[in-house]
């Protein structure tokens, strides 16, 4: 994510990071079993507030629609003891079967058989169409998981709900927001529990940078730079090494299986789908996928978002385009957006410290911008957060750094990457970064240290569906214990249920109207508003059915 960070200077970040944030939670600033638990089950647990022992015992029984990548991700990270899968549908027969047996560590599709063991399609029933298995009535399916192409998230959310299923639906929430009103509305109505798969709501690490960013120990944001940026532009080899011509190595775009093709090509029309290419690859087609804002630019500015104390954006303004690829994809292979947030004094308190409506200081604005690309991976995936007295670096959902800006004040000031920071107290007591400078930060040769340098103590931590599936299942839970009344019921909806997920789908999907139009948009509050179901960012946006 930094540019032009040595190893040791990274690893003085991190421990800025924990130094800081063990401080802030000794002087109340932070919930204390943040600090230095990141990883840890339990902590996860206590701090969503959700107790494995209020299930007495009773997973919920779940049936997975849709046994792709992502459904392979979630079934990996899913825990038996909250989730257990009874049931899945997919038309795919490769999917049907990777799902069972997995892949290999690192990938984390670590299969049904990995929990349930090598019997487990004798527990698992497959269903060739989800609409069985939404009507089935004799394995007692309480929730689904949905992790469907991307045009089929609202459709079949709204029939596993108006079948009495909970349902935690991939991001995405949909293709278009009227879509995620409907969700919206039927979950309702029906009293079901509807929740989007943005699990950054579910990672620790994220809920200390953000907690941390609330401490105001960066002083005043004004820029938080995002992007995923990726390299597809290399040559796919064969098993031997040799280099496959005329190819490039795309997730987006796997081969066609061949027992695909021999099971679904003839009739594919018949499933909804104009091309084999366009059910296997429909990330790459504007009809059933988002492009690059929904599948990587949502998660990032979903954080973004977080960081800001889950504001809305004023505006955005954006350039994207095809501009390597010459196949015939339809999504834009770069994109480049600026948002327009407001920040803390944008808008007028009232009595109680609530933000209202009206405008207080209009130029208080944070610019936040995100690009992906295709053609350069030279920097890691994350969010940079520059404020006036310090940056926090996000990097790959697996660590967090911080720096502080060094006082011009001072006779010997120190770089800011080779500066270790402390807590003091500011005015009207607020916590603020106290630098100092550290061992220097030079970078030597490769594997050596300079004298003081921290010891890398860093290790892999959740990024959040693991703790995002267990919440779903003890609300479940929860509600089949809580009384009828509405109010009772709402209080126990997972962080990312439908009117937080749509304000992340609105933000996505307006990005994409800015570039295609090429203008700047502001956003609009009866967009964010789920009862007004005319107010919509992009009224042209109708979905396409195809008929066999």
């Amino acid at each position: 994510m930094a540019l032009d960070m040595s190893p040791q200077q990274k690893e003085l970040g991190k421990q800025n990071f924990r130094q800081a944030t063990k401080e802030l939670s000794r002087r109340g600033f932070l919930k204390g079993l943040l600090a230095g638990s990141a990883a840890l089950p339990v902590a996860a647990a206590a701090y969503y507030g959700y107790q494995y022992e209020k299930l007495q015992g009773k997973p919920v029984r779940t049936a997975l629609i849709g046994a792709g990548d992502e459904g392979g991700v979630l079934v990996g990270e899913h825990n038996p003891k909250y989730l257990e899968f009874v049931a899945y549908s997919d038309i795919r027969p490769y999917n049907q079967k990777r799902i069972f047996e997995g892949e290999k560590v690192p990938s984390p599709r670590r299969g049904f058989n990995f929990h349930y063991g090598n019997d487990a399609e004798k527990k698992i029933k497959k269903f060739d169409d989800y609409k069985q298995l939404l009507a089935d009535t004799s394995l007692g399916i309480e929730a689904v998981v949905i992790a469907l192409p991307l045009h089929l998230h609202a459709p079949v959310a709204i029939e596993a709900l108006e079948a009495g299923k909970h349902v935690l639906c991939e991001k995405l929430m949909a293709w278009n927001i009227k879509q995620c009103k409907d969700m919206i509305a039927t979950a309702d109505r029906t009293g079901k529990i509807l929740t989007i798969g943005h699990q950054r709501h579910y990672s620790l690490l994220y809920a200390q940078a953000s907690e941390a960013i609330k401490s105001a120990i960066l002083g005043d944001i004004k820029h938080i730079r995002a992007l995923w940026h990726r390299n597809n532009s290399w040559p796919k080899v064969d098993k031997d090494g040799k280099v496959i011509a005329g190819s490039l190595r795309d997730g987006w775009k796997p081969d066609i299986q061949p027992q695909d093709r021999e099971a679904l090509e003839a009739d594919i029309r018949k499933r909804g789908y104009k091309s084999m290419e366009e059910l296997v690859r429909w990330r790459l087609f504007n009809r059933t996928g988002g492009g690059l804002m929904a599948e990587l630019g949502s998660h990032q500015l979903d954080a973004c978002s977080i960081f800001l104390g889950k504001a809305h954006p004023l505006a955005v303004s954006g350039v994207g385009g095809k501009f390597f690829y010459t196949d015939d994809r339809e999504v834009d292979d770069h994109v480049f957006v600026t948002f327009e947030f407001p920040g803390p004094n944008y808008y007028h308190k009232d009595k109680e410290g609530k933000p209202t409506k009206d405008i207080d200081n209009k130029n208080d604005i944070v610019v936040v911008t995100y690009s992906s690309v295709n053609t350069n991976s030279f920097e890691k995936y994350g969010e940079c957060v520059m404020g006036s007295r310090g940056t926090m670096v996000v990097e790959q959902e697996q660590s967090v750094m911080l720096f502080g800006e060094p006082d011009p004040n001072l006779k010997e000031p120190a770089a800011p990457r080779a500066t270790a920071v402390g807590v003091t107290s500011g005015p009207a007591g607020q916590p603020v970064l106290e630098s100092t400078a550290s061992y220097g930060g030079s970078s030597g040769p490769p594997g050596t240290k300079p004298a003081g340098a921290p010891a890398d103590t860093s290790e892999p931590v959740s990024r959040g569906y693991r703790e995002e599936m267990e919440h779903f299942a003890y609300c479940i839970r929860m509600e089949q214990e809580a009384p009828s009344d509405e109010k009772r019921r709402w209080q126990l909806e997972p962080h990312c249920h439908g009117r937080v997920a749509m304000a992340d789908a609105i933000i996505a999907l307006t990005s994409n109207q800015a570039m295609r139009k090429h203008e700047r948009i502001v956003f609009k509050d009866e967009w964010f508003d789920p009862a007004k179901s005319a107010e919509v960012p992009d009224p042209d946006m109708i979905p396409e059915v195809i008929k066999g």
